[in-house]
C-alpha cells in the first residue's frame, strides 16, 4: 500500500527506474559488442586465412557490430531523456 502511495506521489521515481534499466541494457550491449570485436580480431589473427568467404563474413560482422553500437548508444540516450524527464516532474 505504501509503495502505491509513493508511486502516485512521486512518478519521477518510476521514470528514474526506467532510465536506469535503459542505461544498464545499453551499457551492457556496448560492452558485449566490444568483447565481440576483440574476440573476432583475435580469431582473425589466429587463423590468418584470407578468402572471399572470410571477407564477406568479416563485412557482415562489421555491419552487425555497427548496429549493436547504434542500439547501445540509443539506449543510453533514451536513459538520459528519461532521467531528464524525471527531473522535470
Amino acid at each position: 500500500m505504501s509503495l502505491q502511495a509513493h508511486l502516485v506521489i512521486a512518478p519521477s521515481f518510476l521514470l528514474h527506474g526506467v532510465a536506469l534499466l535503459c542505461a544498464l541494457c545499453g551499457g551492457w550491449l556496448l560492452l558485449a559488442t566490444r568483447w565481440r570485436e576483440q574476440r573476432a580480431a583475435t580469431r582473425l589473427l589466429a587463423t590468418n586465412v584470407t578468402t572471399g568467404a572470410a571477407d564477406a563474413e568479416q563485412a557482415a560482422t562489421i555491419r552487425l557490430n555497427r548496429l549493436f553500437y547504434r542500439v547501445g548508444f540509443a539506449g543510453l540516450a533514451l536513459a538520459l531523456a528519461f532521467s531528464w524527464g524525471g527531473r522535470l516532474l
